[in-house]
């Protein structure tokens, strides 16, 4: 099963790139990571719906090679680190390569955010995009050290 990211935005923090790469070199080779960098429509004159349709039209471009869709969203479960680690569990024996969406300043398209399979918040604070980015890497790594039994996560 494969992983991916798909995060609109671009022009991050080199301590964003640096922080994700580091938690996608330590992901297992049975559960690779990656993160694809979708490009944001540019805002000029354009309403919220346009904005929105422009990137849904990028972001449905690299989705065909993931089964699984879980959108990141405000009013999404909210997990814990080891219900995270159950529901990847649960991922890996369906099977099928899944993408986490991170939209961009304005959202997710509500079409979009339909289709989804699942969806998430990593928490209840707002989050900058990059941040949000970074956090999901190392929580997607420290659910992988839950299954395995990996001294990194530490509860209580």
């Amino acid at each position: 099963m494969k992983l991916g990211i798909l995060a609109v935005g671009h022009k991050l923090p080199d301590w964003v790139a640096k922080g994700c790469a580091e938690y996608i070199k330590r992901m297992p080779r049975e559960l690779p990571l990656n993160v694809v960098e979708i490009k944001p429509e540019q805002r000029g004159s354009k309403t919220r719906e346009q904005l929105l349709a422009a990137e849904k039209s990028r972001l449905q471009a690299a989705l065909p090679a993931y089964g699984r869709i879980v959108i990141l969203d405000e009013r999404g479960d909210d997990l814990s680190t080891l219900k995270l680690a159950q529901r990847l569990e649960d991922w890996m024996r369906e099977g099928g390569d899944t993408a986490f969406i991170i939209g961009g300043a304005d959202g997710i398209d509500e079409e979009l955010k339909q289709r989804a399979n699942d969806r998430i918040r990593l928490s209840s604070l707002t989050l900058p995009h990059a941040m949000a980015r970074l956090i999901l890497c190392e929580q997607l790594y420290r659910a992988v050290s839950v299954i395995k039994n990996h001294p990194y996560h530490r509860e209580g």
